[in-house]
């Protein structure tokens, strides 16, 4: 089902006068209520402020309950006193990549793993096209994504993908389930930013210096193109959504190619942006695995996974957890003491991509913090969301038109963590 505030929008211009248009609206309001509108993108949300900048910062792989009052959190714990924060806020479903998605296309697309890019292929079938779901099960790696399709379904309980049989996965909150949808439209907020005249980056660290094009995994310098025996997967291409699809990888449009992903040191880089007041209108920032609590096998005590993971702050790593929070405090102060924070309004979204492996019944429940340069502060929102709620809102803020699920009728804007828009 689709949100269609197209009759909302069209009953407002008083200058309708004939009757085919008039019937035109009917018709469409018809069925906006109805639900049947197929459209995968609909009309600009309404009720969040205008936004002149926003930076989303995605961390990794911890529930609510495991920073939520975690002694080796504790940056991220006075930030959500401090700011406004959303204590029922979900993951869609799992893995990573899945997540990065729908928060920056509001759909899967049918990618349902963590699989490297199909670089630059232009013989395969995209998931959206087949309809068929790219899994855990499968070996090749993720078609350029583009045109439009269908994606792929989430159940509540997942007994299929990253897991086998009972207890199951929890996708949301195990109760709620999203049907896949054959009206998905292969693209991002970045096009919809491009298509606005705005700006946008995906600011990722550890990135090495020849840029995102075909690398999978970086330590900042060398590459997986690099065969090397035991490299630190620092940056991650599952952490860059951007980079998985078609015109972001054809280039075509300078405004939609690789040159609107840099790392966060060096010319131009996240830091160097902040201090000079160069941002653009929208900021994707992804801290490499050791920053981002994601954590590595190969690089060291603080970066060690955690030895185990039920959902709790028991088996956590605390030097992982107190890292990816001295790393997430770095980069909100950054911003805090950038001249863009001075004026304007400016909104900063830290959220956690899902909690990893949610074996039923743990739910896939993780903290988002929303800090604005405006507004009320303080805000315990215990309202329901989830990612789709976050790229709803924030098209709301920058004027744009929701997208794909984004669109849903259930899907409601977080005005209450970003203000009403009065």
């Amino acid at each position: 089902m689709r949100e269609r505030r197209v009759a909302d929008t069209l009953f407002r211009k008083r200058t309708v006068k004939d009757l085919t248009t008039r019937v035109a609206i009917v018709g469409l309001l018809v069925s906006a209520l109805a639900g049947t509108v197929s459209a995968n993108e609909g009309s600009v949300p309404r009720g969040i402020p205008q936004l002149d900048h926003v930076f989303v910062i995605m961390m990794e792989n911890h529930a609510y309950g495991q920073i939520v009052n975690n002694p080796n959190a504790p940056f991220a714990n006075s930030l959500m006193q401090s700011a406004n924060a959303a204590t029922n806020y979900f993951a869609i479903a799992h893995p990573s990549l899945t997540n990065y998605l729908e928060v920056v296309g509001g759909s899967n697309f049918g990618v349902q793993n963590d699989h490297a890019p199909d670089w630059h292929s232009t013989s395969c079938a995209t998931n959206l096209a087949s309809g068929t779901p790219s899994t855990e099960s499968s070996t090749s790696p993720i078609c350029p994504i583009g045109g439009s399709g269908t994606d792929a379904a989430t159940p509540a309980i997942d007994y299929t993908n990253e897991t086998s049989g009972l207890p199951g996965l929890i996708n949301i909150d195990g109760v709620k389930s999203i049907p896949a949808d054959h009206h998905i439209k292969g693209k991002t907020i970045a096009d919809q930013l491009v298509a606005a005249g705005l700006s946008w980056k995906s600011y990722q660290e550890s990135l090495p210096p020849s840029g995102p094009d075909t690398v999978t995994y970086s330590d900042g310098f060398y590459t997986d193109k690099n065969n090397l025996s035991n490299l630190v997967y620092l940056y991650a291409a599952k952490h860059n959504p951007f980079v998985y699809f078609r015109n972001v990888q054809e280039g075509t449009n300078p405004n939609l190619s690789f040159k609107n992903i840099a790392d966060f040191y060096g010319s131009h880089g996240l830091f160097d942006d902040l201090s000079s007041g160069a941002v653009p209108s929208y900021s994707f920032i992804a801290p490499n695995q050791c920053n981002d609590q994601h954590g590595r096998g190969n690089a060291g005590p603080v970066c060690a996974y955690d030895p185990s993971s039920n959902g709790t702050q028991t088996g956590l790593n605390p030097g992982l957890i107190y890292r990816g929070d001295v790393a997430l405090q770095l980069i909100v102060n950054a911003i805090h003491h950038s001249p863009v924070w001075a004026g304007g309004r400016s909104a900063i979204v830290v959220l956690w991509d899902e909690n990893d492996y949610s074996i039923a019944p743990t739910k896939n429940q993780v903290l988002l913090i929303v800090d604005t340069n405006y507004g009320a502060r303080g805000v315990q929102s215990a309202k329901f969301y989830t990612h789709f709620s976050l790229l709803k809102s924030i098209e709301a803020g920058l004027g744009l038109p929701c997208l794909n699920h984004a669109c849903d009728t259930n899907v409601d804007l977080m005005s209450d963590l970003f203000g009403n828009g009065e």
